[in-house]
C-alpha cells in the first residue's frame, strides 16, 4: 500500500484515544473498519505498533518512533502554502511561549523554529501551571508548557485549551555513595529517613501527591527543604550527601549522583502543551505539540536509566 496522509492521522488518533473504537468514532468510522485499517498499516510497517491491552491500546516502541515520524510529517504538511511571499512586508507573528521546569523546552524551541522560521517565539519560564494558567486566560501567554498529576487535571476556562504530551514516573536522585546505590529502584520507605529537596507548591497539586505517596509507603518526611533554582546546584548539593530529591526520568545527573526509580512507581507527573485558543491555529498548535514530543523523544535516548526502566515495566509514555 503507498502511504497516505490519512493514515498517519489513523495512527495518531489511535495513539491519542487510546483506543480503537474511540478513534473511529472521533473520525466517523466504524470500529471494524478501523481495525482493518491498523492491522493493513502493521503489515506496512512489518511490526506490531500498538500492544493491545484490556482497557485499550499502547503504542509499542517502534509504534512510538513511528507515532513520532508521522507526527511531524503531519505538522509539516499542516504549514505548506502558508507562509508569506519573500515581498510581503508584514513582520513576523509573535508567538508568547512559556514553560515550567521542564527540559523539554530546549529542544522545543529548537524544532519550532525549523518548522516555521518566520515565526518569532518569545519565551519565558513561569514555575507554577497555576499562574500559567492564568497568563493565558488573561490573555498575557500565548502557549505554554505545564503539569498536573493523575486524577488533579488542570483546571482552566473554555478560552484554554491543553493537551498531554507525555506521563512519566518521577524518580529519584541521590547522592552516589547512598546505601541503595546498588539497588536497580528504590522504596520510597526506605527514604523516609532522607532530607528532601522538594519544589514548592505549583498549583496543580504539587507537593500534595508527594506527601500523599509518603502517607501511604507509611512515613511523614523527617525533614523538607523548599528549592526552586537552578538544576545543577541541586544535583551538586545531593552530590555532597546533603538530601535527596525527586526528579524527572530523563533528569541527567552529574558526577556524584545517582538517578533511580521508585519501586511500584508511586508517583507520576503529566506534561501538557496548554494555549490559548483564539491566538493559535491549528496548524502552529500542531507544530508546537509535535515539536515538544519529538524533544522528549530526544531526552529519552539519552537517558539510560529511564530505558531500562522502561525495558523492565512497560512503555511509560504515550503521545
Amino acid at each position: 500500500m503507498d502511504l497516505e496522509l490519512r493514515h498517519l492521522r489513523v495512527l495518531c488518533a489511535i495513539a491519542d484515544a487510546g483506543s480503537v473504537g474511540a478513534a473511529a468514532g472521533a473520525l466517523g468510522f466504524s470500529q471494524q473498519a478501523m481495525s482493518a485499517q491498523l492491522r493493513r498499516l502493521e503489515r506496512h510497517f512489518g511490526l506490531p505498533l500498538f500492544d493491545r491491552t484490556a482497557s485499550g491500546v499502547e503504542p509499542t516502541q517502534y509504534g512510538i518512533e513511528v507515532l513520532t515520524q508521522a507526527r511531524d510529517v503531519l505538522a509539516r504538511a499542516a504549514v505548506i502554502g502558508s507562509r508569506q511571499p519573500a515581498s510581503a512586508s508584514k513582520p513576523p507573528r509573535l508567538i508568547r511561549l512559556a514553560a515550567t521546569n521542564s527540559p523539554i523546552l530546549p529542544g522545543m524551541v529548537a524544532r519550532v523554529r525549523s518548522c516555521l522560521p518566520d515565526l518569532a517565539l518569545k519565551v519565558s519560564s513561569v514555575y507554577a501551571s497555576s499562574d500559567i494558567v492564568e497568563l493565558l486566560e488573561n490573555d498575557d501567554l500565548d502557549a505554554a508548557i505545564g503539569v498536573d498529576y493523575p486524577g488533579l487535571e488542570l483546571r482552566h476556562s473554555a478560552v484554554v485549551a491543553h493537551r498531554g504530551l507525555v506521563t512519566e514516573p518521577c524518580f529519584v536522585a541521590l547522592p552516589a555513595h547512598h546505601r541503595l546505590r546498588h539497588h536497580l529502584e528504590v522504596p520510597l520507605a526506605e527514604l523516609a529517613e532522607e532530607a528532601w529537596f522538594l519544589t514548592p507548591d505549583d498549583g496543580a497539586g504539587w507537593p500534595g501527591v508527594f506527601y500523599a505517596a509518603c502517607q501511604a509507603a507509611g512515613f511523614v518526611p523527617a525533614t523538607v527543604h523548599e528549592f526552586l533554582g537552578d538544576r545543577f546546584q541541586l544535583q551538586s548539593m545531593i552530590a555532597e550527601g546533603l538530601g535527596v530529591s525527586l526528579v524527572q526520568a530523563t533528569t541527567r545527573p552529574i558526577a556524584g549522583v545517582l538517578v533511580k526509580p521508585l519501586t511500584g512507581a508511586p508517583l507520576w507527573t503529566r506534561y501538557l502543551l496548554a494555549w490559548r485558543r483564539e491566538r493559535l491555529s491549528t496548524a502552529i498548535t500542531e507544530v508546537l505539540f509535535n515539536s515538544a514530543t519529538v524533544s522528549y523523544r530526544d531526552l529519552i535516548a539519552r537517558s539510560p536509566h529511564f530505558q531500562t526502566w522502561a525495558s523492565r515495566t512497560y512503555r511509560a509514555t504515550r503521545f
